[in-house]
């Protein structure tokens, strides 16, 4: 992440984040100039199927990262707007359904004003395309674009329930389930999600896994990253054969695990003091609304105590721990610290304490 930036908290995996719904509106053409759209809202049990990507949809992601990014204040429009339109006409071109009329209006940098002029003619283009299908593809790859011209790996946009449709966490995957480059053999069970798939199926971490649908997962000591896809991209109803070894049995078996959607367990922080004068605070995940809890946690311990530093412990998160990266700046281009991170800005000074770590994770989304 790039020095002095908040997360982008953006329903990242179920992993990671609870999920945000963009609610879109139909895909009608439209004689009013686009203004700001409503904000997202958080997914509810038994929301409708979202109907298919529009306009308003996009404009959400455009002011959520405007909104929720920590450089959004200060951020040019046309950092988002031109790689969005990009997008788009490469899309079109993939879909054969390139106009000559489309073309990106002038923009000037400032948010609304430039949200105007660039959704007057996404309408346009929209309006002309031949089906809800093409619309669809059209505004994600509009968002994504927004979202990957960020060069934040703490900003994701996922559109679907997750990576993990099985609640399974693997140490050969990553929270966004690619491989894991550091990953050695065997590929062992690091989390299960409670009420999962593979809860039900009764997978417990430290469990190894061999082959998934009978394909092996490791092939001349490298993973396979096609078997690997089958426990990360599936969608929800499919099914896959996980051959497992329990370690402290010596048992190996095949069980089968149906894609589902399931609940998620929020998960807390952890705090104490550490030699005295210490604030240690362990993060679990990265989910709206533990970084308030971290800096409450660390606000609490100074009332009682006048604090020398703070430790923000990041290995637990499924971030940190499955990549194995310290992750406190990882787009710094200095040395990276390791990974429980001592970084309170004034701990050299014991006499003004400091609970503002350099560690962006502490830092919660407006």
């Amino acid at each position: 992440m790039k020095p002095g930036m908040r997360p982008l908290v953006t329903g990242t995996a179920a992993v990671l984040a609870a999920a945000a719904t963009f609610v879109g509106v139909g895909g009608g053409t439209s004689a009013a100039a686009p203004k700001r759209p409503p904000a997202c809202t958080p997914a509810q049990p038994g929301q409708p199927t979202p109907a298919p990507t529009t306009l308003t949809t996009v404009g959400q992601a455009y002011y959520c990262i405007f909104d929720n990014y920590f450089s959004g204040p200060v951020l040019d429009s046309r950092t988002l707007l031109v790689p969005a339109f990009a997008a788009i006409t490469r899309e079109m071109q993939r879909l054969g359904v390139d106009r000559s009329d489309a073309a990106l209006p002038a923009l000037t940098g400032r948010k609304n004003p430039d949200w105007t002029a660039f959704g007057a003619v996404y309408q346009r283009i929209a309006d002309a395309l031949p089906n809800d299908a093409a619309r669809e593809a059209v505004g994600r790859a509009a968002i994504g674009a927004m979202v990957a011209e960020l060069d934040d790996n703490h900003a994701r946009w996922v559109d679907s329930f997750g990576p993990n449709p099985y609640g399974l966490g693997l140490s050969v995957a990553t929270a966004q389930g690619d491989v894991n480059p550091v990953a050695g053999e065997p590929a062992y069970v690091d989390r299960v999600e409670a009420g999962s798939p593979a809860a039900t199926a009764g997978l417990k971490p430290g469990d190894e896994v061999s082959a998934v649908n009978g394909v092996p997962l490791f092939v001349n000591g490298v993973v396979n990253a096609g078997a690997l896809t089958w426990l990360t991209d599936d969608d929800l109803g499919s099914t896959a054969e996980v051959t497992v070894r329990r370690p402290v049995t010596g048992e190996t078996s095949t069980v089968t695990l149906t894609a589902a959607r399931y609940p998620l367990t929020p998960k807390g922080i952890q705090s104490r003091l550490v030699d005295g004068d210490i604030a240690y605070v362990a993060l679990p995940g990265f989910a709206p609304g533990l970084a308030d809890k971290v800096l409450a946690a660390i606000a609490d311990m100074r009332t009682t105590t006048e604090l020398r530093g703070v430790v923000l412990d990041l290995r637990a998160t499924a971030a940190a721990a499955r990549t194995r990266s310290p992750n406190c700046s990882a787009r710094s281009r200095t040395a990276r610290p390791p990974a429980t991170c001592a970084t309170s800005r004034t701990a050299a000074r014991p006499s003004a304490p400091t609970t503002r770590s350099r560690c962006s994770a502490c830092r919660s989304p407006r």
